[in-house]
Order: structure tokens, then C-alpha cells, then sequence
């Protein structure tokens, strides 16, 4: 990636169990996105089904197969990198709440599955966690990926920050009523850690749970570039990496950090 990189968020309801009518929509959003000058796109959680788990082994993807294919192809089309939010995914059995991430020629750069499960929607019950963080290069830029419930979970965005990762990206289900916890902890995540946050939260009802959307970017000062509201959008803005290091240097907390005092359970 060049110093100057625009984002598309796209912040989008999902149709519950239905994995066809997800990708044909997703299809439609990426090309307004390419036409909209993106040059990285950032889809939501689970948008291939959403949260629909008692049958998710039957219309999960199958190691991927369907999201890479389709990703694959956009990417190289549009020629844009693409965060693939993420996708249920079957593998060997077992399903994950899985990201892949593609480079602009359509190769898969990265790939993360959920660390952590939310059992507020049974997750637990359903789905099989990660147990690798999600770190990698796109265009030679080191950068990071969380789900949703990760946020949550500071030693994990220390890690990655920790690895390089000048961003973390960060798609998401987070419903109602917990809108103060989403705004806050990403600007406490881009703060403490010195990079950008970005994230992709869906909108919409499932059952009774309403999700707000609110995707997000903040950059490494915690300051807001663009947040959405509850409506189905593509959200946009132009990010500069440049400021990563710049800030690193200034604040050096990296070095003042006493990891030998630290709790390490």
C-alpha cells in the first residue's frame, strides 16, 4: 500500500442464512465501492450468513472455497485490496468465524479466525476458536485483524501492535445496547497502541437482536475520520500511514514498557 490509502467500509444488513443472496449483494457493494475511488474495501462479521448457527454447518463456506473465489476475482477485476470481514467457514468438520484478506492481483495475504467466542450469542455452542493472531503484510504494510468480541481483549491488539501493525481492522456483529463499549474501546485500542483502527459493523435485525452499525475509522491520536450511523452505507476515508511511525517516535511507549512487572496470567 502507498502512504495515502482509501477505505470503503461497508456497513450493510445481512440476510439471515441465506449465503447467495449475501454474495450477490456483496458483489454490488464492492463494485460502488472500486467506482468510489476505494483502494481497500472492509466488509462486515459473518456476512455470508450471519448469525444464523443452529444450521451453520450446512450453508457455511467449505475451507473457503466460495468467499476466495468470489474475493479473488473482485480484487483482480476492481483491482482494490479487499478485507473479507469474515465468513463461517467449514474445515475438517469444525466451523470457524474465519478473515481472509486479498491483494489487489487476487492472492489470499492473510487469514485469521476468531480467538474469542461470544457466548452472549452462543457462539461457544456452534463455532470453534482460533488460535493464531492475525497478523500479516498487505502491500508490504504490516497490519492486523481482530473480530468483533476481540475488541475486547487488550492483550490481543498489544500483540499485534506489538508484530508492526500500523492498522487493525476490525469486523464486526456488535448489537445494541452496547454502542458506548464499541466507540470507546476502538478509540482506547487506536490510543494506546498508535495506529489506525478500522471497522466494519453491520446493520439491521436478526430475531431480536439489532445491530447499529457505527463502522469506524480512528486514527492513531484516537481522533474519529468517519463514523456511520444505523443505516446501510459505504463509508469512506483516506487514511495516512505516514503518521504511524511519526507518532511512534514521539510517544515512545513501546520503549518505555515494562513487560518484566507485568501480570502474566
Amino acid at each position: 500500500m502507498t502512504q495515502q490509502v482509501r477505505l470503503a467500509l461497508l456497513q450493510m444488513d445481512i440476510a439471515f442464512g441465506q449465503p447467495e443472496v449475501n454474495r450477490a449483494k456483496v458483489r454490488e457493494l464492492i463494485a460502488e465501492a472500486a467506482a468510489g475511488g476505494a483502494d481497500l474495501v472492509v466488509l462486515p462479521e459473518l456476512w455470508n450468513t450471519g448469525y444464523s448457527l443452529t444450521n451453520i454447518a450446512e450453508i457455511a463456506d467449505h475451507d473457503g472455497q466460495e468467499t476466495i473465489a468470489l474475493m479473488s476475482e473482485l480484487s483482480r477485476l476492481h483491482n482494490l485490496n479487499i478485507h473479507a470481514g469474515s465468513v463461517a467457514n467449514l474445515v475438517d468438520g469444525k466451523v470457524y468465524n474465519s478473515t481472509f484478506v486479498f491483494n489487489s492481483q487476487g492472492e489470499v495475504v492473510g487469514r485469521y479466525s476468531k480467538m474469542h467466542l461470544f457466548r452472549l450469542m452462543d457462539e461457544e455452542k456452534y463455532l470453534e476458536s482460533g488460535n493464531e493472531i492475525g497478523l500479516f503484510e498487505l502491500d508490504g504494510v504490516p497490519v492486523g485483524t481482530m473480530i468483533c468480541y476481540d475488541l475486547r481483549f487488550p492483550e490481543l491488539t498489544r500483540s499485534l501492535s506489538l508484530g508492526g501493525a500500523q492498522i487493525v481492522f476490525l469486523p464486526a456483529e456488535w448489537p445494541h445496547p452496547r454502542l458506548n463499549h464499541w466507540r470507546h474501546l476502538q478509540i482506547a485500542r487506536a490510543i494506546e497502541n498508535q495506529m489506525f483502527m478500522v471497522s466494519a459493523n453491520r446493520v439491521g435485525v436478526a430475531g431480536e437482536t439489532a445491530f447499529f452499525g457505527h463502522s469506524m475509522v480512528v486514527d492513531p491520536w484516537g481522533e474519529i475520520l468517519v463514523e456511520g450511523d444505523e443505516s446501510e452505507q459505504i463509508l469512506y476515508a483516506t487514511v495516512d500511514l505516514g503518521i504511524v511511525p511519526e507518532i511512534r517516535s514521539r510517544i515512545p511507549i513501546f520503549e518505555d514498557r515494562r513487560p518484566d512487572l507485568y501480570t502474566k496470567k
